[in-house]
Parts: C-alpha cells; structure tokens; sequence
C-alpha cells in the first residue's frame, strides 16, 4: 500500500518540515513524498501525483496553498473515485466539518499536531483497510464514514517533542533550500489574530538533541537553519543554552533565524548576542503596532519603549540583521495611528521592515470579534483585511503601494544612503513613502516589471520634481548605493559622467600590482584582474575618489569595503582611508 504525502509550498526555495515529519515519525516504508510549489501548473501535479498511483493521498495545507489544493482534490476525484483523500495542517484543522461538506471528495481531516495521528492512520489502512471501527479508535481526526455521516473525533493530546525524529539525515535533499528546525512547540502569549496563541501547551526539545542535530547543520555547512519556534527567547536557559552553543561551534558559514520578543531579552542574553560573529544569527522581531489600545486589544504583551532599548542597542552591535513587522488592519489603528506605528519602528532602522496585513484565520479570537471591530476581510485564503471600523479600504489601498515602496526602496538595501539623506526632507517616513506611492501611481508605474537600474531612474525622477536644488547630490548618493552593491561594468545611465580618467585608471591600477596598498588580499592577481573585480569613482559632495571592493563585503549588508583615494595620491604616493 502507497501512502502518499503531498507538500505544496509557496516557493522552490521552501521546504516543508511538516511532511518529512510525519513520514519520520510513522516509520512506514509505504509512505512517500512529493513536494511541489503553487508556482507549477496544476495540470502538471495532477499527472504527477496521478502517475504515482497512491492508495491513500495526504494534502499538508496552509493558508498560501489551501485554494490551489482544493482545486487538485476535485480534480483527482474525478480521476481516482474511492481514493481516500486526506488533508491536515493549521488552515483545515479549525473547521474540519465545514471541509469536508464543501469537498466531498475527501475523506477525512487530521486535526492539530500530526505525527501521532499520521502514524496511526497509517496503520490504520495497512492492517484494516481503513474502516469505520479503525478510524474510531482515532483522536485528532473529523471523517466521512462508510455512509456518508461526519464523525468528529476529540483533539488528541500533545505528544513531547523529543519524540519527533530528526529529518535531515540526508541533507543533499535540501540543497538550495532553507532548512526549517523547532525545539519548542506551542506559545505562552495569547495574541488575538495568532493561531499559535490556541494552543497553550508549550514544549521544549530536549537540549542535548537540540546541540546534537545543531551540530549536524554546522558540520555540513548549511548556509541557513530557520527556527521555527513562535517565541525562541520565552525560556531564558533554553534559549542561552542554544545561542551558546551555536557560538562555540560556529565555523562561519551556518547562520540562524530566530523569531523572538525583543522585550524579553535579558542583559546576559544581550551580551551573548553582541559577541557574536556578524551574520551568525538574525532576528525577526514582531512589533505589529506601537498603539497601546490595539496592543491592549489584541491582547499582546508588548514594552515598546523596552523593544526600541534594546533593537537599538543590537544594531549598534553591528553584528545581527534585524527584521521588523507592523500589521495594518488592527483593531483600533486608523491610517494616522498606523502612520505613527510606521514612523515609530523606521526610526529603530532595522535591516527589514515587513509591512503586513491583517488575516483572519480560522479559529483565532480575532476571527470571533470580527463583528465587534466592523473586520471584512477575504472569503478565501489568505482572509486578508478589506477593511474594519477604523481603516478604509482606499486606505488599504494606499498601504499596499506604501508597502511596495518599502520593499523596493528600504527593504532591497539598495538605496540606503539616498533614503537615509532622504528621508530628511520629510517631517515623517511614512510620509514620504506615501508621497513616492502617489509619484508611481500617478506616472502608472505600479503594474510594470521595473529591471534594478529603472528604480534608480525613477527616485531621481521623484527627487527632481520635489528636490530640483539637491538633484545632483541625490545623484551621486544614488550612483554611490548603486556600486556599493553593484559591480557594473556597463554605466547606467542616471549615474552620469564618469569623472575617473583613463590614466588616472591606468596610474591606479599599475601601482596597486607593485605595491597592494589599497588591495592587500588581491596577491596573485593583476592590474587588469582587480580593475574587474573593483570600481572606483570620483564624488563631488565627498571630494574624494571611493575605491568599491567587491571581493571584500560587508557579511551583514554585503555591501562592498570602500576605500577613500586622495586624487594627488593616485600615482606613487598613496594614503587609506578605508572602511571595512
């Protein structure tokens, strides 16, 4: 008998933790996987999963892939009749009856954490075919039964994680994937739009097989594990004893994503982070509003001013990337308070700033007060906000292309030093994201694939129509960020002239084979090779000549090691002044 577990995820890069767990745990020779993304054509996975002739068929479905595999499912109903379907994860779990009496072709729905029911469902059909009597004796399920009634099973109890197996013993199968981890599960806070927050039970890994299977990622240079954890920092001993660890047996390749809560963070925890190697760990800090109404309503515990302390101090650090989300649609936040919300976290600078939108998923205590705060959203996946009692929908509107801007502008971490002068012609930078929206709206920008050199274009378009008196040093500042990541060798055009002649080039460049000033890791290269591999430009607001490294970046930013090159000291005489 094959069983047949299916993960569809919302990009190539992704992998889904769930599946391999589920196969792991249920130690069936007979279950197989099958991985897709939601960017294939579904005629494809049809006749893929097709071809692979199941005789039970799993769907693992969220809230990105739920509409894309209620598709499929009709589909295959009609090419495989009889075919016990079945579907488990967070978007099924909350309303299984209401599943089931929308897609009857499918059988049954596995409620809640997994590997447990899986396994048991397994041996349900290998040692008795799946019948009523078997699926009885199952808790964590809803099913059709044998005449077409809806049995609902109670939730099952949670297992401990420990007893979750390892999945990545063959790690050449996640290459150019990020690789997913948890060593807790559950979550001890209690926000409103969260359905972490339903389940109150939290667990922890045990430590030791946390450090043994940490030092299987490390040793095989995984360049990227992803915790899971909904609050990584909640348990003060748990959290330091993996930090610690991943710090005295870092070989400087894996970095780590953490999910935590800035404010929980504690001066011994502080002080570990701070010694660590750049880009060994990043944060993802969830602050979703600075409003204390609607941090109060959606019963969030949250010290904004503590959050503020301490994200400026690990950015100060130089050494973490930190990643920032606001969540628009909540209660009690109009466009002005979300404009303040806004303003409040760009001011912290963090590396990313994700501007979200409420969703309202089932089950959550949000989706019960959906009434109370005037809350529409979507009637299908992912329930994104429409509008509630207190935000328009033209203002909803508006915040999906302030949210594009953002992601162009501040988040690409291509235009930091012309946002950041930027960004003083403005009494607010929400304002003045709102005001580059309009530009693109207004010049139908929106809707077209813009190659990297067309967005500079366009933000100096912006500046000369608002900032005509400082358009040539936003000109520079542009062209600056753009080497700054970019080793261009054909010039684009917003950069203007090239003021660095070809002798001064030519003068450059020979003596930097003699002599290795500028370049003393480019040993065994010559003249030729390292004018490739490095720019060098004149600046007028700086008055100096920048030296761009490509071959020596900024492991947080990657941002290219500049050097400033005094113009009279360009041919035998040379002074740094160099920046790593």
């Amino acid at each position: 008998m094959k069983i047949l577990l299916v993960a569809v995820n919302a990009k190539y890069i992704h992998s889904n933790l769930a599946v391999y767990s589920l196969k792991a745990y249920s130690q069936d020779e007979g279950v197989e996987l099958a991985e897709y993304t939601i960017n294939q054509q579904k005629d494809d996975i049809l006749m893929d999963i097709y071809k692979r002739k199941p005789d039970v068929l799993c769907f693992s479905c969220y809230i990105w892939n739920l509409e894309y595999i209620e598709d499929l499912i009709r589909e295959l109903g009609k090419l495989r009749q009889g075919l016990p379907i079945w579907l488990g994860g967070p978007e099924v779990s909350y309303d299984s009856e209401d599943v089931l009496g929308r897609l009857p072709q499918v059988k049954g729905v596995m409620k809640g954490e997994g590997e447990e029911t899986f396994a048991r469902l397994c041996r349900a059909y290998r040692e008795e075919g799946g019948t009523d009597e078997s699926l009885r004796r199952i808790d964590g399920i809803t099913f059709r039964d044998s005449k077409g009634d809806v049995e609902v099973q109670p939730w099952r109890q949670v297992m401990a994680l420990s007893k979750v197996p390892f999945i990545y013993h063959q790690i050449e199968d996640f290459e150019h994937k990020i690789v997913y981890y948890e060593s807790s599960r559950g979550c001890p806070f209690s926000c409103s739009y969260c359905l972490s927050s339903v389940d109150k039970r939290l667990r922890f890994r045990n430590l030791e097989l946390v450090k043994k299977e940490l030092q299987f990622f490390i040793d095989h240079e995984v360049p990227q594990v992803k915790f899971v954890d909904r609050t990584f920092n909640c348990k003060h001993d748990h959290a330091m004893a993996i930090w610690n660890y991943i710090v005295e047996h870092d070989r400087g390749i894996t970095n780590f994503h953490f999910e935590v809560a800035a404010d929980l963070l504690n001066e011994e925890e502080l002080r570990l982070l701070e010694s660590m190697r750049p880009g060994l760990v990043q944060l993802e800090i969830g602050v979703q509003s600075t409003n204390p109404d609607t941090i109060r309503e959606i019963r969030r515990t949250m010290d904004f001013a503590k959050v503020a302390k301490i994200v400026n101090r690990i950015r100060k650090s130089g050494n973490i990337h930190q990643h920032l989300d606001l969540i628009a649609g909540l209660p009690y936040e109009d466009i002005h308070s979300f404009a303040r919300s806004f303003d409040d976290v760009y001011a912290l600078k963090p590396e990313q700033l994700q501007l979200g939108f409420l969703k309202v998923l089932k089950g959550s205590y949000m989706e019960e007060q959906k009434e109370a705060y005037g809350l529409v959203y979507k009637s299908k996946p992912p329930y994104e906000v429409l509008y509630t009692k207190w935000l328009i929908y033209e203002d909803v509107i508006r915040l999906k292309g302030i949210e594009e801007m953002v992601e162009v502008y501040y988040n690409s971490r291509q235009f930091t030093y012309t946002m950041e002068a930027l960004e003083g012609e403005y009494d607010s930078a929400f304002r003045m994201y709102d005001e580059l929206r309009g530009f693109y709206e207004e010049k139908n920008l929106g809707s077209i694939q813009h190659k990297r050199s067309a967005r500079y274009e366009i933000l100096l378009e912006y500046i000369k129509r608002n900032h005509e008196a400082k358009k040539e040093y936003y000109r520079e500042l542009l062209t600056y960020d753009y080497y700054l990541r970019e080793n261009a060798k054909m010039r684009p055009e917003f950069a203007g002239e090239y003021k660095v002649s070809k002798e001064q080039l030519r003068a450059f460049y020979e003596n930097e084979e003699e002599m290795r000033e500028y370049l003393p890791t480019y040993a065994g290269y010559d003249r030729n090779q390292m004018r490739k591999m490095t720019h060098l430009e004149y600046f007028d607001y700086l008055g100096e000549y920048i030296l761009f490294d490509y071959q020596e970046r900024n492991p947080l930013s990657q941002d290219a090691r500049t050097c400033a090159v005094e113009a009279q000291k360009l041919y035998k005489e040379k002074r740094k002044h160099c920046e790593g």
